[in-house]
C-alpha cells in the first residue's frame, strides 16, 4: 500500500476521529469528569482547531497569547490531517453525528438534549479509555492541544466561538458552502 492509499484509509476510519473527540471530551470534563460541552457546534469548532493546528496557532495569536505551545511539526504546516468543508455554520465534517453516535453506542459518551442544543459528555468508561489513549506517544500532540483548547476556549459559548472563528479566519467565510478547507 502506498502512502496515499494509507492516508485515505486513515481518513475513512472513524476510530481516529472518535478518539480525538473523546480526548476533547475528557479534557473539558474537568477533574471530576462531569462537565459537558454545551452544543455540537462548540465541539465541532474545538475539533476544527485541533485538526488544523496552524489555525489553532493563529487563534492563540488573535487572542494575544503565545502560540509556541502548539508546537506545530513541519509536516503539519504543509498538510492537513483530515479535510473539513465549509458548511452553513463554518468548518464541518458531515460525519460528526456518526462519530458522536459511535461514542454513545460504545458507552464512551452521553448526550442530552435541551431545547435544540445537544449537550455532550464523557462517561466513566470513556474516561478510562481516554486515559489509555493518553499513554500513547502518537496522541501527545493532540492531548497537549486539547489542554490548550480548554484553557483558551472553555468559557466561550458555541456562538461566540463560531463568531471568533469567522472573524479570525475570514478566508473560511469566503469559501463556497461545500468547498474543502485547505
Amino acid at each position: 500500500m502506498d502512502l496515499l492509499e494509507f492516508l485515505i484509509e486513515i481518513e475513512e476510519d472513524p476510530s481516529i476521529h472518535s478518539a480525538r473527540l473523546l480526548l476533547i471530551l475528557k479534557e473539558f470534563a474537568g477533574e471530576n469528569g462531569d462537565k459537558k460541552i454545551n452544543g455540537l457546534t462548540k465541539l465541532v469548532k474545538l475539533d476544527f482547531l485541533l485538526r488544523y493546528p496552524v489555525y489553532l496557532e493563529r487563534a492563540l495569536l488573535a487572542k494575544g497569547l503565545k502560540s509556541g505551545c502548539v508546537e506545530i511539526k513541519d509536516f503539519e504546516r504543509r498538510s492537513v490531517e483530515s479535510r473539513m468543508i465549509r458548511y452553513h455554520y463554518g468548518p464541518w465534517d458531515h460525519r460528526y453525528r456518526a462519530f458522536i453516535n459511535i461514542l454513545v453506542g460504545k458507552g464512551l459518551a452521553e448526550i442530552e438534549i435541551e431545547r435544540n442544543t445537544i449537550i455532550i459528555g464523557i462517561t466513566k468508561k470513556g474516561l478510562e479509555l481516554a486515559e489509555i489513549i493518553c499513554t500513547k506517544p502518537e496522541f501527545q500532540d493532540t492531548i497537549r492541544r486539547s489542554q490548550i483548547l480548554k484553557s483558551t476556549f472553555e468559557k466561550m459559548g458555541a456562538m461566540a466561538l463560531k463568531e471568533f472563528i469567522y472573524t479570525t479566519f475570514p478566508e473560511i467565510v469566503s469559501l463556497k458552502k461545500g468547498e474543502v478547507i485547505k
